[in-house]
């Protein structure tokens, strides 16, 4: 059970229209917060701005002036912003830079929350973000957090300060995911799947515990303060997710795993190929590293995550059917 909680009803979320925002937006819905989701294009939220006490927002979240206006009156302000590639794509969201969005967005967050007074932050990390890691994924990410955490511990001059909990989750699956389903429609394509870093293992999550984890902490006084590492119950490499994914679906592709210099040479194929990036030299880097949790999941949340085997099934099978039309509109050069 959590302890006596802190009464917390205003809630502002960036990043509330993407894969965990949504999930995280939901929850807090249901638990009756009155959610403003901050947004570069309210079409994005279209699924949340039908619930009765979500207002969705455009504004500028790198902006220091449109974030204080937003978080006036709130109570918890919850930073799931990120990117997994920095400075690539073409449109302006996607052209930004680690440091931009992982170093420099959290130290606005920080000023307009004790600008404005806001009691309560929660900012998303990552497992194996550390200021010292190969990748400048885990080293933005780990300088991110780190400030996050010294704001929470040192209160200004005017009295202010803002309690933070900070969450460094495995990779996060669920329906929607970019990760699971990216691999889906790779071995349903493909006959054959060159797969880089294919040792390296991850501990997923399910995106529906993460959320959990956000809104049972955000009026919890124990979590104030605190970092926590989310993980699902189990391990897997790399190859054995794909070779589960490719089973799932139905898939017969043949997965061939690379080796430390191959892999490094797809890596730099694909991040300088047009279009969506699959992979760069950067998310190589962070690779190197296993990303995986060196202890149980936090029992302060009072649940046990979901295995994947228990959740992956319901999503990734209902898109075999879609998987077969794909392959119609192929041979039909449509």
């Amino acid at each position: 059970m959590l302890g006596d909680r802190v009464n917390i009803k205003n809630v502002c979320v960036l990043g509330g229209s993407g894969f965990v925002g949504r999930h995280i937006v939901h929850q807090l819905a249901q638990a009756d917060c009155r959610v403003r989701v901050l947004t570069r294009r309210r079409e994005r939220a279209k699924g949340l701005i039908v619930l009765p006490t979500v207002e969705v927002v455009e504004a500028n979240v790198f902006d220091a002036q449109d974030l204080a206006r937003q978080f006036t009156g709130m109570d918890a302000v919850i930073n799931l912003i990120g990117i997994l590639h920095g400075g690539s794509g073409g449109r302006p969201e996607r052209a930004r830079s680690f440091e931009e969005v992982h170093v420099e967005l959290p130290r606005r967050v920080v000023a307009a929350c004790l600008g404005e007074g806001v009691p309560r932050l929660l900012h998303m990390s990552a497992l194996g973000a550390d200021r010292g890691g190969p990748s400048a994924y885990q080293r933005t990410k780990g300088a991110g957090e780190a400030l996050v955490l010294e704001a929470g511990r040192i209160p200004r001059e005017d009295g202010r300060s803002v309690a933070v909990t900070v969450f460094r989750p495995s990779v996060i699956f669920g329906p929607e995911d970019t990760f699971l389903n990216l691999f889906a429609r790779l071995v349903r394509l493909f006959p054959v799947v060159p797969l880089a870093n294919a040792k390296a293992r991850f501990q997923p999550i399910y995106v529906e515990d993460v959320a959990r984890a956000y809104v049972a902490s955000l009026g919890e006084p124990r979590t104030f303060g605190q970092a926590y590492d989310l993980c699902g119950p189990a391990s897997y490499s790399l190859e054995a997710l794909v070779a589960f994914v490719a089973r799932l679906v139905g898939s017969h592709a043949r997965i061939v795993p690379l080796g430390p210099r191959l892999s490094y040479l797809q890596a730099l194929a694909l991040e300088f190929m047009p279009g969506r990036k699959l992979m760069t030299r950067d998310n190589f880097y962070s690779l190197q590293t296993d990303n995986v949790c060196a202890g149980s999941f936090p029992s302060i949340f009072g649940f046990d995550p979901m295995p994947l085997e228990a959740v992956a099934p319901r999503y990734l099978r209902q898109g075999m059917a879609g998987g077969r039309y794909d392959g119609f509109r192929r041979k039909a050069r449509r």
